[in-house]
């Protein structure tokens, strides 16, 4: 049984953005960003119990997803954490962990790179950190051409309908988010090894993001070694088994397993800082 503490609609950046909070104001809050064309209910329902647990969850609909209404200007990762930096300031929230995925985990990422006093812990999840690690053009071929009458009875036009300020506008959130990719050029190398905060990426076997680019995140923040002699890294990997990049958390009793460890380790210090990243 998950039970809503509150909910409500920050005004940011010409945005009602919307948002729930879960859990007992304890800790550290934890911060869920969904991906394209799903909500917090779409992409965290079935977690939202085990995330709670003992914890504040905060989780939000972007710009033009749930009930966050549309702006007239195109959806971004720049844009969307911005978004995302005036809700916490809105909510008066100093520091996240934060739980990304697809397009959310862009956000993460961003926040962690460009915001790293409001971020303690990131999970980044499905979303590669240069459009090279991504396995092809299907996935972006795939959002470019989708028009409403292609997810026709799926729960994201049933949820997109019920949900929406303007439930009339479906198409156009879809083309927004076929023209999200190109533009968008990733962070360098130096970014990723850069960040403060211990990271969690998270991959499916069988996602859009190929495996070597979930690899090389990881050596990136420090791991890929071996750890009976050099000590296990704070930053992680998981690759999911089975799972592709749709159903990346479609396994909800997988996912916490991993999740829920990373978020609750002792305090260190981060691999960045130790080796002056």
């Amino acid at each position: 049984m998950t039970t809503l503490a509150a909910s409500g609609y920050a005004p940011v950046n010409g945005l009602e953005m919307y948002y729930e909070l879960y859990g007992p104001d304890t800790g550290t809050p934890l911060l869920l960003l969904h991906g394209g064309l799903f909500n917090i209910d779409l992409q965290f329902g079935p977690l939202l119990p085990g995330l709670s647990e003992g914890r504040r969850v905060i989780a939000t609909d972007f710009q033009g997803h749930g009930r966050t209404n549309d702006a007239d200007r195109p959806l971004s990762t720049a844009g969307l954490t911005a978004d995302v930096v005036g809700l916490l300031a809105h909510l008066g929230v100093e520091q996240v962990d934060v739980f990304g995925y697809s397009i959310g985990g862009a956000v993460a990422l961003n926040l962690a790179v460009e915001h790293p006093e409001l971020v303690r812990r990131a999970i980044i999840s499905s979303v590669a950190f240069d459009p090279s690690g991504d396995r092809g053009s299907e996935n972006a071929e795939a959002v470019v051409e989708m028009s409403v009458d292609m997810i026709a009875g799926t729960p994201m036009e049933a949820d997109y309908r019920a949900k929406s300020p303007h439930p009339d506008r479906l198409q156009t959130l879809l083309d927004k988010l076929g023209s999200y990719g190109p533009g968008e050029d990733g962070w360098s190398e130096d970014a990723i090894r850069g960040i403060a905060a211990p990271t969690l990426f998270t991959v499916g076997d069988s996602d859009m993001v190929r495996l070597e680019h979930a690899i090389r995140f990881l050596q990136l923040r420090g791991g890929d070694v071996n750890g009976d002699f050099e000590g296990v890294p704070v930053s992680q990997l998981a690759v999911l088994p089975g799972t592709t990049h749709f159903g990346g958390l479609a396994n909800p009793s997988l996912v916490l397993e991993i999740v829920r460890p990373f978020l609750d380790a002792a305090e260190s210090t981060s691999w960045g800082t130790e080796h002056g990243g």
